[in-house]
């Protein structure tokens, strides 16, 4: 019994930690899926839903309710931040000028609470980027605004 309560902590911080590696495997995988959605979006100038801007089109497509809305702002357990999704031109080409061809970039991000569970929290941002070429002429400011004239993409 005793080897047993001094082994247990171990254990359970080995269990949940690799639980917790999966679940932050599987929010980047789709952070990086959303990323590929909003790219491909934007490539051909077309938004999925017509009520809303790509980023909120893209946001609603998370796998997980946690992911899409950050969870309970102070609540315990929960293990992510609010999702931002960024859509932008790497080239630095002037908004009203893009073509056929030059590369949009879209970026989501979200911050991941490791092991809140345990009250730990160490947070890390978790990334997932894409970028195409767009394929259709984009028009400015449709789908929410790009990043603006002068700055340049991360």
């Amino acid at each position: 019994m005793v080897e047993f309560a001094l082994l247990l902590p171990f254990v359970l911080l080995l269990v949940l930690g690799m639980l917790d590696l999966g679940k932050a495997m599987h929010y980047r995988n789709d952070l990086t899926h959303l990323a590929n959605e909003a790219a491909r979006f934007a490539a051909v100038n077309k938004n999925p839903g017509p009520e809303l801007t790509l980023e909120e089109s893209i946001k609603s497509q998370a796998t997980t309710e946690e992911l899409r809305s950050g969870g309970t702002p102070g609540a315990e357990g929960t293990t992510t931040g609010p999702l931002e999704v960024e859509i932008c031109f790497p080239d630095g080409v002037d908004p009203q000028h893009y073509e056929i061809g030059d590369p949009v970039k879209v970026i989501v991000r979200s911050e991941y609470k490791w092991l809140s569970i345990l009250g730990i929290g160490i947070t890390q941002e978790l990334v997932g980027t894409s970028t195409m070429r767009l394929e259709k002429a984009w028009v400015p400011g449709e789908y929410g605004p790009p990043t603006p004239p002068g700055l340049a993409c991360p």
